[in-house]
């Protein structure tokens, strides 16, 4: 589990803008940036210059978390603008702001002629399922948002939250000197955060049946579920006061509070999620042994690339999980738990281990 890459090849899976009420960025041509805001310059045409055939453009819509939630949203992004710097195009994103916007924020990318509109997150699925049918000249892809039905120009791109959350439990059990363990979660209206939830909770019983797991959803709406750091930092301060030693943090800018609030204590581990959190919020090194992955940037920029080429389909496409690397962490977590732990995420891969959640 030296590295990112080695770990996702280890269990890889089969399959692989209203306006006035968002805030826009966009990424220039060529740029190859990452970060969550960009410059506004494009070498081919105008800003924005989407109805030029010469301009392939990319559009994404985040859900009312943050682009720069250090996970979720921002991960989405990064894909979409590495997606925009390989085929010499265009990204932009909007914030959406409140969840009555969804519509409207994807219409505006269409009435610029945008070539691919990527949304992000389970609630504004139903949203991007109805542009899809009515612009099938456009390809949507739906990060989080699971096909049911197919729609041959939307692509979801879905992961298994569940063996993610459940690799990350089964090493937080083992490493539990006070058998109490705790997940700070966003709301339990998203079919994905419950999933995380669940495979944690399932994952630490499976390695540690002593253990007792407090787990708690923030109990706000989507609005303010993933963007209460506050909220986040007390929930886990609770938690620590309750002798929970291990704290895994799921829930955008609310579950990065979580961390925070970890490693401002000192003496327990946190779990980040959805991208390697070491990289995104350093402040949380002084507790953070692993987090909970979905490769969201790379599945983003992969389907982005097969619509570019035109070997994409509609239908579901299934993202890697994993866990992240130890870093700091790795001299520190005892040899005998990172042999364990590599052999429960392969059988978690394969499916050997169930992880009991439907």
């Amino acid at each position: 589990m030296q590295t990112k890459k080695a770990t996702f090849a280890s269990i890889a899976l089969a399959g692989l803008l209203a306006v006035s009420s968002a805030a826009t960025a966009c990424s220039s041509t060529g740029s190859g940036s990452a970060e969550p805001a960009a410059t506004a310059a494009v070498a081919k045409g105008l800003p924005g210059d989407c109805a030029s055939e010469q301009v392939f453009c990319i559009g994404l819509v985040t859900d009312v978390g943050k682009i720069d939630d250090k996970s979720f949203n921002q991960a989405a992004w990064q894909g979409a603008a590495a997606a925009a710097a390989t085929a010499d195009g265009h990204a932009e994103y909007i914030e959406t702001v409140d969840p009555k916007d969804y519509a409207k924020n994807i219409q505006s990318f269409l009435d610029r002629k945008a070539d691919v509109v990527v949304t992000v997150g389970f609630a504004i699925g139903d949203a991007t399922a109805t542009a899809a049918k009515a612009n099938p000249g456009v390809h949507f892809i739906g990060v989080d948002a699971f096909q049911a039905t197919t729609i041959p120009n939307l692509t979801g791109l879905v992961f298994n939250e569940d063996k993610a959350g459940f690799m990350a439990g089964a090493l937080a059990g083992l490493l539990t000197r006070t058998n109490v363990v705790a997940a700070v979660l966003g709301t339990d209206k998203i079919p994905p955060v419950v999933a995380f939830g669940k495979g944690w909770e399932n994952g630490a019983r499976f390695t540690n049946p002593k253990v007792k797991v407090l787990t708690t959803y923030h109990p706000g709406g989507l609005d303010v579920a993933f963007n209460d750091p506050t909220w986040g930092a007390q929930t886990a301060k609770q938690a620590l006061d309750n002798t929970a030693d291990v704290i895994f943090g799921a829930g955008g800018k609310t579950g990065n509070g979580a961390l925070l609030e970890v490693a401002r204590q000192q003496g327990a581990y946190c779990v980040g999620v959805d991208s390697d959190q070491w990289e995104t919020v350093p402040g949380a090194r002084g507790c953070l042994v692993t987090s909970a992955e979905k490769d969201i940037e790379d599945g983003v920029a992969t389907l982005i690339g097969q619509i570019r080429d035109g070997s994409i389909t509609g239908g579901n496409a299934f993202g890697q999980v994993g866990l992240a690397p130890f870093h700091d962490f790795e001299e520190k977590v005892p040899a005998a738990v990172r042999t364990k732990i590599e052999g429960i995420v392969r059988d978690v891969a394969s499916g050997k281990i169930p992880t009991g959640v439907n």
